[in-house]
């Protein structure tokens, strides 16, 4: 029997023993009361605890959490409602607050979401909504951790993960950025047009532009030749009369323009007769007897010889 009773004794100094001893692990920290009441807070490494008269009461995780906001309706500042959901980061920062503030600081956090959602998303419009998300998270990190402060917790952040808006109004959307999307290919298609018919103008108007300059510049190129050929002709003329009147000057010049213009006229007159079917003659025999008489003393003259006789 006493070895019985030994053995039953060392079993219960075990139990007592493991009962004394409390590890607690690393980001954990226990709540330890004292017949019923608070008494200290353990925090990681080994610690006594005395069986039947202390006893750990909570367990708390200083761990940064992750808890997910179930989707909820939500109605926006021009009445249209939105499903959303989101995922909600804390810590507890206070484990006192967090065991004794409240019961269920999880549960109560992700209700004080839900409702600091809605009453956010109440105050935006629809199309504000998906482009403001990052101050409507800011909004709600605030809220919250302003009503969580008692609860001895942080939220450190809070993200919106998706907002569906109904059937009927991803109809309404669909058929609206449809209609848009149509909007901008006419008025881009308008604006091609546009800028088509600009350039064809500014083309015509360069083209009439450039032919204009070419006409005008040919015209005073043709002016200028012809100038230039009236100036050098003229010239020629003038040079001409003067080399005449100073053949004329000379001595028996006056003899040779006289033969040489009772040469044409005879050349021109007989060349009018055989072209003629019929001969008129416009002038009287008068006229072509002192052409001959002035024209007679040159051609005695060119029919002597050099010596003095006749030809």
């Amino acid at each position: 029997m006493s070895y019985i009773f030994v053995y039953v004794l060392a079993i219960v100094i075990l139990m007592i023993f493991f009962k004394l001893i409390k590890i607690v692990p690393e980001q954990k920290a226990f709540i330890i009361e004292e017949f019923g009441k608070f008494k200290k807070i353990l925090g990681a490494g080994l610690h006594l605890v005395i069986p039947f008269v202390q006893k750990v009461a909570y367990r708390h995780s200083l761990k940064e959490e992750v808890i997910d906001v179930a989707p909820q309706v939500c109605i926006t500042n021009d009445n249209v409602q939105v499903t959303v959901d989101g995922i909600l980061y804390l810590r507890v920062m206070d484990p006192e607050k967090a065991s004794y503030g409240i019961e269920n600081y999880r549960y109560a956090t992700a209700q004080l979401a839900k409702t600091t959602m809605r009453s956010e998303i109440g105050k935006l419009e629809l199309d504000k909504t998906f482009s403001e998300r990052d101050d409507l998270n800011n909004a709600i990190v605030q809220a919250l951790d302003e009503a969580s402060d008692p609860w001895g917790i942080k939220v450190t952040r809070y993200e919106i993960k998706d907002i569906y808006p109904t059937e009927a109004l991803l109809s309404a959307m669909e058929q609206q950025m449809r209609a848009e999307r149509e909007k901008r290919a006419e008025i881009l298609k308008s604006e091609g047009e546009k800028e088509g018919r600009i350039n064809v103008s500014r083309g015509d108007r360069e083209e009439a532009i450039n032919l204009s300059k070419g006409e005008r510049q040919r015209k005073i190129n043709e002016a200028q030749g012809r100038a230039e050929a009236i100036e050098i002709t003229s010239k020629a003329t003038a040079e001409g009369i003067i080399l005449i009147a100073d053949a004329i000057s000379s001595p028996k010049g006056k003899t040779a323009m006289s033969l040489r213009i009772a040469e044409q006229f005879i050349k021109q007159f007989g060349e009018i007769l055989e072209q003629a079917d019929t001969q008129v003659l416009p002038f009287d025999i008068a006229h072509v007897k002192s052409l001959l008489q002035s024209v007679a003393p040159a051609l005695g003259a060119s029919k002597k010889s050099p010596k003095g006789g006749n030809l």
